[in-house]
C-alpha cells in the first residue's frame, strides 16, 4: 500500500492547487481523479468558456456594430464550431500545465474513483476496474460539485442541457431558453445572442444576477434587452416539455402563465456537491441537509486526518475561492502560518457582457448590518478609455461607512470590471479607506480612472460629472 502524507482526491483548482502547496512544504502526496487534472474549471469550465466569450465579443461588433467602426462585409459568415475549436485548444493547453506542475512537484497523479474505506485509507477503482488501496495521514476532499436540475425535470444532454453539453457542442442552436439568471446563464445568453441566437433568460428571481446588488441585476436586464435578449425575471419554471422540434418550458410570473417554445433549454439553476459515494458517512464525517461537506476556518471536518475545500463545502461555489482554500488547508496541515477566509469578502466575476464583477455588502446588506451608508457612484460613460474602446455602458458602485470611510463592499458592471476588481479588494484586506482610493493616482486614459472617480463621489466631490 503506498503512503503519502497527504492524498487529495479532486484535480480541480482547489485539489491541484492544494496537492502543489502541500509539496512546496515538504508533504508527500498524491492527488486522485476520476476524469480529468482540471477538473470542471479548465475542461469544460471557467477557461473555456471565456474562450468563446471572446469569440462572441468579436461576432457581436462584426454583425451589429460594423458600421460604427467603419468596416463592412458582403457575406460575413461566423463559424461557431471554429471558436468551439479554439476554446478545447485553449483548455488542453492549461490541462496539459497542470500535469507538468504535477511531475514537477513529485505529485503522484492516480486516476480513478477514490472512497475512503477505512481511516486513512484510499481505495482507487480505474476505468478497468482495477482497486489499488492508498493510505495518508490527512485526506482532502476536493471534489467539486455538478449541474443541479428543476425536481421532475431531466437533462437528456440534446434538448434539455447543462453547461456540460453546452459548452461542448459545435453547433448553434436557433433559439434557447436558459432557466437561471445566475452567472452560468447570463455568460452562455452572451455567447449564444453574439452569434444570433433567439433567446430568453427566466429567473425565478426578481431580476438577472440576482445575488448582486440590486442596481447591477437592473442595470444588466437592461443591457440584455438592448442585445435582443428576452428577460422573464420574477418567473417560475413550471415545467419543461421536450418536443418532436425542441422544447416546451411553462413558466408562471406576475401577469399569469406562458408557455416558451425554443430549439434548446439550457438549465443552470445551480449545482449540488459531489459528495456521495465517498465513504464519508461510513467515517462519521458531518454531512449537512444539501450534502455539503461541513469545515471549519482550518478546512477541516470533524473527524482528524480528513478535511474538505473548493465547491463540496458549499461555503463560495467558485474557483478561486477553492484555490485559497487548498492553499490553506496544505498550510494547517504542514502546522505553518496561513489565514482564514471572510468569504463576504472575496471577489465574484461574470462574464457576459457587460461585465458584472463585485465583492463584499451590497447596499441593502450593509444597511441592514446598521452601518451609515455612504455610497460613491460614476458612470463608464465619462470615461476616455470606455469611449476609445466604444464600450461604456455600466458603472461602478462603492458601498463606504460614512463615519470611517471603510469600504464595505463594491459593485461593477461595465467593460473588463472584472480586472479592475482587485484594487479595491486589497484596499478593503489591508484597511484602506475610500479616501486612500481617491487619493491613489491612476493612470490617465484608464479604465481605473472610474475606481478613482467612484472613491470621490463617495467623499462627495467627484470631478467628470
Amino acid at each position: 500500500m503506498s503512503a503519502y502524507d497527504v492524498i487529495v482526491i479532486g484535480a480541480g483548482p482547489g485539489g491541484y492547487v492544494a496537492a502543489i502547496r502541500a509539496s512546496q512544504l515538504g508533504l508527500k502526496t498524491a492527488i486522485v481523479d476520476k476524469q480529468w487534472l482540471g477538473g470542471v474549471c479548465l475542461n469544460v469550465g471557467c477557461i473555456p468558456s471565456k474562450a468563446l466569450l471572446k469569440n462572441a465579443e468579436v461576432a457581436h461588433t462584426l454583425r451589429e456594430r460594423g458600421k460604427e467602426f467603419g468596416f463592412s462585409f458582403e457575406n460575413l459568415t461566423l463559424d461557431f464550431a471554429a471558436a468551439v475549436k479554439r476554446s478545447r485548444q485553449v483548455s488542453d493547453r492549461l490541462v496539459k500545465g497542470v500535469g507538468f506542475l504535477m511531475k514537477k512537484n513529485n505529485i503522484d497523479v492516480h486516476m480513478g474513483t477514490a472512497k475512503l474505506t477505512a481511516p486513512g485509507v484510499v481505495q482507487v477503482t480505474d476505468k478497468d476496474g482495477r482497486q489499488n488501496d492508498l493510505q495518508a495521514r490527512n485526506i482532502i476532499i476536493a471534489t467539486g460539485a455538478s449541474a443541479a436540475s428543476i425536481p421532475g425535470v431531466s437533462i437528456d444532454g440534446e434538448k434539455v442541457v447543462s453547461y456540460l453539453e453546452a459548452i461542448l457542442q459545435t453547433r448553434l442552436p436557433k433559439s434557447v431558453v436558459i432557466i437561471g439568471g445566475g452567472a452560468i446563464g447570463v455568460e452562455f445568453a452572451t455567447v449564444w445572442s453574439a452569434y444570433g441566437v433567439a433567446v430568453t433568460v427566466v429567473e425565478m428571481l426578481p431580476r438577472i444576477v440576482p445575488l448582486e446588488d440590486e442596481e447591477i441585476g437592473l442595470e444588466l436586464g437592461k443591457a440584455f434587452q438592448k442585445r435582443g435578449i428576452q428577460v422573464l425575471a420574477g418567473h417560475r419554471v413550471l415545467a419543461v416539455e421536450t418536443t418532436e422540434s425542441g422544447v416546451r418550458v411553462k413558466v408562471a410570473g406576475d401577469q399569469g402563465e406562458k408557455t416558451l417554445e425554443a430549439e434548446q433549454a439550457l438549465m443552470a439553476i445551480g449545482f449540488k456537491p459531489n459528495s456521495k459515494g465517498l465513504g464519508l458517512e461510513e467515517l462519521g464525517v458531518t454531512v449537512n441537509q444539501r450534502g455539503f461537506i461541513e469545515v471549519d476556518d482550518r478546512m477541516a471536518t470533524n473527524v482528524p486526518g480528513i478535511w474538505a475545500i473548493g465547491d463540496v463545502t458549499g461555503k463560495t461555489l467558485l474557483a478561486h475561492v477553492a484555490s485559497a482554500m487548498g492553499v490553506i488547508c496544505a498550510e494547517n496541515i504542514a502546522g505553518v502560518e496561513t489565514a482564514t477566509i471572510d468569504y463576504r469578502m472575496v471577489p465574484h466575476a461574470t462574464y457576459c457582457q457587460p461585465q458584472v464583477a463585485s465583492f463584499g455588502l451590497t447596499e441593502a446588506q450593509a444597511k441592514e448590518a446598521g452601518y451609515q451608508v455612504k455610497v460613491g457612484r460614476f458612470p463608464f460613460q465619462p470615461n476616455g478609455k470606455a469611449l476609445g474602446l466604444g464600450d461604456y455602458a455600466g458603472f461602478i458602485k462603492i458601498v463606504t461607512d460614512e463615519k470611517y470611510g471603510e469600504i464595505l463592499g463594491a459593485h461593477m458592471i461595465g467593460p473588463e470590471v472584472t480586472e479592475l476588481l482587485p484594487e479595491l479588494t486589497l484596499a478593503q484586506r489591508n484597511e484602506l479607506t475610500v479616501a486612500d482610493v481617491a487619493r491613489n493616482i491612476h493612470a490617465h486614459p484608464s479604465l481605473s480612472e472610474v475606481i478613482m472617480e467612484a472613491a470621490e463621489s463617495a467623499l462627495g466631490h467627484a470631478i467628470h460629472i
